[in-house]
């Protein structure tokens, strides 16, 4: 069974920096790319990165490109969203979700991924 779950969030300062995590289970990093996107109340889900842990390529959103670092542990099964410079309107829930590398970075922007985790709230205060 595929599984993921992030954990990290968190209430910051703008300005300031987290680290959240994805770990997942149930799949091969070696065939599966890791998106991270985000929910604000009362606004669509964003997608915010991506990255294949294959071969290292990745993908970020032009909201946060320059603030946002993703990054994977393939032999511990995780991704990590390393954020700095935030911004009171990164605050969101913030789901991490799996897709096969075999459609690119395509569904990733179409937000159509295969499978899903719980998300992570993280709060940035003004």
């Amino acid at each position: 069974e595929v599984q993921l779950q992030a954990s990290g969030g968190g209430l910051v300062q703008a300005g300031g920096s987290l680290r959240i995590s994805c770990v997942g289970s149930g799949f091969s990093f070696d065939q599966y790319a890791i998106g991270w996107f985000r929910q604000a109340p009362g606004k669509e889900r964003e997608g915010v990165s991506w990255i294949n842990p294959s071969d290292g390529s990745t993908h970020y959103g032009d909201s946060v490109k320059g603030r946002f670092t993703i990054s994977s542990d393939n032999a511990k099964n995780m991704v990590y969203l390393q954020m700095s410079s935030l911004k009171p309107e990164d605050t969101a829930v913030y789901y991490c979700a799996c897709v096969k590398t075999t459609w690119g970075i395509e569904k990733f922007i179409l937000g159509v991924m295969d499978y899903w985790g719980k998300g992570t709230q993280v709060t940035v205060s003004s």
